[in-house]
């Protein structure tokens, strides 16, 4: 049997990244890696600059999402107002957005792009050890995420979430069996549920079920300055609901 831990992500929106070219800013239809580990490090407290910490807590652990319930695709003509930011030494630091928008409304430049949400999808996430010595045990990432020491959000910091992550650490013998512990349907509700359930995984454990195919996603964060990230392989199969809550 292997520890796991397991949490459930749910917002009106949220939006999970995938590779951007010029004004148009896709996500992808489940959670990324970035945003799990990032929501993981915003819950214990590792500030965005701490590239160390966020590297090693990306290299410790692998992690799954079940997909409970897709949503509904939704894309935002987005306008945002932003001031120069100078180049050389006459280069500009803004602390807060209000600080943005008190230049003079001359100086103001309008941003114009195009973002995908996702509303009302439901996902449930499970994470494990793949190294011996993980910076934080199953138990400490679960009690973090009850009591996070940032605010979590799904992807971006308009899509906050509208319920507790109900955070746990069960046992399992392979991937499927451990999701089967967590049964979300008294929580979704009127939101519109799949018939089968999309089961993404990484990593060498068993997942239970076989994968019908593997992609290369490029979302493994390298460099939080510079926007790196390096490419991993995720493996994907088709699951049935069903499962119990414990």
């Amino acid at each position: 049997m292997t520890k796991y831990l397991i949490f459930r992500l749910y917002g009106p929106m949220a939006s999970w990244g995938d590779v951007a070219v010029g004004t148009y800013r896709p996500t992808f239809d489940h959670p990324s890696k970035s945003a799990v580990m990032g929501l993981l490090a915003a819950a214990i407290g590792i500030r965005r600059d701490e590239d160390v910490k966020l590297r090693a807590l990306a290299e410790s652990y692998d992690f799954a999402v079940r997909v409970d319930a897709s949503g509904t695709m939704l894309r935002d003509y987005h306008t945002s107002q932003v001031p120069p930011s100078g180049t050389g030494r006459n280069l500009k630091h803004f602390a807060t957005r209000k600080d943005e928008l008190a230049v003079s409304k001359e100086d103001l430049k309008t941003i114009l792009s195009t973002r995908d949400y996702y509303c009302d999808a439901f996902y449930t996430v499970s994470l494990w050890g793949k190294v011996g010595d993980v910076p934080y045990s199953l138990e400490t990432l679960a009690q973090k995420l009850k009591e996070p020491m940032f605010t979590l959000y799904l992807g971006r910091k308009s899509c906050p979430l509208a319920m507790p992550v109900d955070a746990k650490v069960v046992s399992g013998a392979n991937i499927q069996d451990m999701f089967n512990t967590r049964n979300a349907d008294a929580l979704l509700g009127d939101l519109k549920k799949d018939n089968s359930m999309r089961l993404y995984w990484e990593g060498a454990n068993d997942a239970g079920v076989p994968a019908l195919h593997t992609i290369t996603r490029r979302d493994d964060p390298l460099n939080r300055k510079r926007w790196q990230f390096a490419d991993r392989k995720e493996n994907f199969a088709v699951v049935q609901p069903g499962g119990r809550d414990e």
